[in-house]
């Protein structure tokens, strides 16, 4: 059982990752740097029996994905499902077509459509980018002033991924959110990010406490998950007066601050997934 394990930078999660793939009776891991590796089109043969991919770029790992798939090896996640997870709007379609609780969002296309939508819905609203990570240029809308200069500001930049506008619907968090971490078919486990900052991501500073696994909680996650194409993700939610909502996925997921909080060994519990979809064959393209 071979295992190609895509990377750049090899962070602690990756290391820890790593160290369960091989603890797997049966398992051979190799890696593969994103920052040497090439794909012949035409000369596709690759000994492998699956690519995990791990790059710190979405995009790198999307073309992996995309091309090793096309020479007819498994891979986790699929590149349909992290494609799908790398798009906020995408994301919340498919939530939205299977009936799972978010919430409110609205798209429009120029500043003058965007500033119509978020007076509509009332302030505050969050803006976010459709592609990002680690709440990297999302901002907090509190009114029509702020509103004109973001998105001034965002026409101006005349980057593709800031001509859509995605205008989210402000949900009051209480200083914290959920993070569900959905390994197949089940939450193993789920933590709290709390921080002063509206914006609860532990890249910025939030820290991570336990979160009890709730049937609520379990059941969301998994949906979620399922919705988008499952495999191995994280989903972040909110609590809210409508109950939880799902907020974002996330198809390559950090998981090393984790551990030690909920008790639960992430990256074991990812290796065994992975080792025994592997064996059964069950991984699909």
């Amino acid at each position: 059982m071979h295992i190609t394990f895509f990377h750049d930078l090899i962070r602690r999660d990756e290391k820890l990752l790593i160290e369960a793939l091989r603890k797997q009776p049966g398992m051979e891991l190799s890696l593969l740097d994103s920052r040497t590796w090439h794909f012949d089109l035409e000369d596709a043969q690759l000994e492998t029996d699956l690519l995990l991919a791990r790059s710190i770029s979405q995009s790198r790992n999307q073309v992996a994905l995309d091309c090793f798939e096309r020479a007819g090896v498994p891979t986790m996640n699929t590149s349909s499902v992290v494609r799908l997870c790398g798009d906020k709007l995408a994301t919340s379609l498919a939530l939205n077509a299977a009936h799972i609780p978010q919430p409110r969002l609205r798209v429009a296309l120029s500043p003058e459509a965007a500033l119509y939508a978020i007076e509509s819905m009332g302030y505050p609203v969050v803006l976010k980018p459709v592609n990002g990570s680690w709440g990297r240029l999302i901002a907090k809308v509190n009114d029509r002033d702020a509103a004109e200069a973001i998105l001034e500001h965002k026409s101006s930049l005349g980057q593709v991924q800031h001509q859509t506008f995605y205008i989210q619907e402000y949900i009051p968090k209480a200083g914290r959110d959920i993070r569900a971490f959905v390994v197949g078919e089940e939450t193993i486990a789920a933590i709290y990010r709390s921080g002063p900052h509206w914006k609860t991501n532990t890249a910025l500073g939030a820290t991570a406490s336990n979160c009890p696994l709730t049937e609520e909680l379990n059941q969301l996650a998994v949906q979620a998950a399922r919705a988008v194409g499952g495999g191995i993700l994280a989903i972040d939610l909110l609590e809210s007066d409508r109950g939880l909502l799902v907020n974002e996925i996330n198809a390559c997921m950090e998981f090393k601050n984790s551990i030690a909080v909920t008790g639960v060994d992430i990256p074991e519990r990812m290796a065994a997934y992975i080792a025994t979809n592997v064996l059964r064959g069950v991984v699909c393209v």
